[in-house]
């Protein structure tokens, strides 16, 4: 394996698990369009990225031990499947990406941090 691949590798579930969490903040914003007042809308907006804050728990244990974040990011995907009635894969997809790409790095993860 090049150098290149190694480090696509290494940084591609990171990268994901961002840009993931990101899309999933995007479905919070339509509280702002419910009309509540301001402390309602501030508790809905909380409650709305409970999912993102999920991910991002994941992310942080993920990026120091990649075994425990591909177990973590395959739960999530098998905990939203389950809440949303499988039916948005679009929702779940990506998890059990970013969860099969963190156990790939965990189990060549020698290989993959070598020059």
């Amino acid at each position: 394996m090049n150098r290149r691949t190694k480090r696509l590798f290494v940084w591609s579930p990171r990268i994901l698990s961002i840009l993931y969490a990101m899309f999933l903040s995007l479905f919070a914003l339509d509280v702002f369009n419910e009309g509540f007042g301001f402390w309602d809308t501030i508790l809905a907006l909380i409650i709305h990225l409970v999912p993102t804050y999920l991910v991002v728990i994941a992310l942080v244990v993920a990026w120091r031990w990649e075994g425990v974040g591909a177990i973590l990011f395959i739960a999530l995907a098998l905990f939203f499947l389950v809440a949303i009635s499988g039916e948005n894969w679009i929702i779940t997809g990506p998890l059990f990406l970013i969860g099969v790409l963190f156990g790939f790095n965990w189990l060549y993860g020698a290989q993959l941090k070598t020059p």
